[in-house]
């Protein structure tokens, strides 16, 4: 009767992290992503920043930046991060560093574009 009943705490403490971690964006990125959100925060932030002019990455940012799944944790932009940050800035830091994000990625409210074509010689 008691493992009954343990169980059933088990399931309901379960369910409720699930449900909680579901509400908090930085926590769902963590656990669907690859990478480190607050290893990414601490290493690029001063490249994204919304002031001052676009400068490329460090190598420190750029590691951090190969161990995770870009195109996954731009779902989890949202207004708030989105107003901390300029998304042209980190698309930039990205592509710089030798990630990928595809055209069309949506970025928060943010769209990637299409890659400019090659200059003709």
């Amino acid at each position: 009767m008691m493992t009954i009943r343990h169980l059933a705490f088990a399931m309901l403490v379960l369910s409720s992290t699930i449900l909680v971690f579901e509400k908090v964006p930085g926590i769902s990125a963590q656990l669907e992503c690859k990478g480190s959100l607050s290893d990414i925060v601490s290493q690029c932030q001063a490249f994204v920043k919304k002031e001052g002019p676009q400068i490329p990455p460090s190598d420190a940012c750029c590691e951090t930046l190969k161990a995770a799944d870009i195109p996954c944790l731009c779902k989890y932009i949202t207004p708030v991060i989105q107003s901390q940050i300029s998304i042209e800035k980190a698309i930039y830091v990205v592509k710089t560093c030798g990630g990928i994000i595809p055209p069309g990625t949506k970025c928060g409210s943010y769209t990637v574009p299409p890659s400019p074509p090659p200059l003709m010689a």
